[in-house]
């Protein structure tokens, strides 16, 4: 089945999985049915199935999913036999936890190397990570792809365009701005006060039940 007939919030829950089965693995699973990986991820078992029928007859019913067979068929969904380079613009205080952090650990991602306008960060590394001076975005970038953005509010919108014509086509947008972007572009929006006002908002009115 061709992926762009995979529902996006499907393709949004696949790192999930691959992330809990790649747990998995490391740990000597051999199999995992639906109610674990259900307990395990907070998606309901029924929603589990139905991802993975898109992908064909992943498991057997009461055999349940065989953890090597699903991780590497994740692995290769994902593109997480190939190693992805990424670039992050703006080294503030987010920023830096971003290239102290990278991504290596458990995927196939890593952030390559960081650029930003203040004299006193370029030039240094951070978390082995080089951090050199936005007007060499053009210079340094190469065939990277896929780009962080960390900047202050005032600088977004001109520091993606310039992503944009320099041939970045992908963003993950951590500030509060929407930018906007031609529709070859994709940007993902992660607003860290909307999502903490949501939480606050849902504890207070829909509160859970203790088990």
């Amino acid at each position: 089945m061709k992926q762009n007939k995979i529902p996006q919030a499907t393709a949004k829950r696949l790192p999930l999985y691959y992330r809990y089965l790649n747990n998995l693995n490391q740990q000597g699973k051999k199999r995992v049915s639906s109610k674990e990986l259900s307990e395990a991820i907070k998606v309901d078992s029924a929603t589990i199935r139905r991802d993975f029928s898109y992908f064909g007859a992943l498991g057997k019913k009461g055999y349940g999913y065989n953890v090597e067979y699903l991780l590497g068929f994740f692995r290769s969904t994902l593109d997480q036999h190939e190693l992805t380079d990424v670039a992050l613009i703006g080294v503030g205080n987010l920023g830096t936890a971003f290239l102290n952090y990278n991504f290596t650990k458990n995927n196939n991602i890593q952030i390559k190397m960081a650029f930003d306008s203040d004299e006193e960060k370029i030039g240094k590394v951070y978390g082995g990570i080089p951090v050199y001076g936005i007007d060499e975005l053009t210079e340094k970038l190469g065939d990277i792809e896929v780009a962080i953005l960390t900047v202050p509010v005032s600088e977004a919108d001109a520091i993606t365009e310039k992503l944009v014509d320099i041939g970045i086509k992908g963003i993950l947008n951590f500030t509060p701005v929407r930018i906007t972007v031609p529709d070859n572009v994709r940007v993902h929006h992660i607003d860290l006060t909307v999502e903490l006002q949501a939480l606050v908002y849902f504890l207070k009115h829909y509160p859970l039940e203790s088990k």
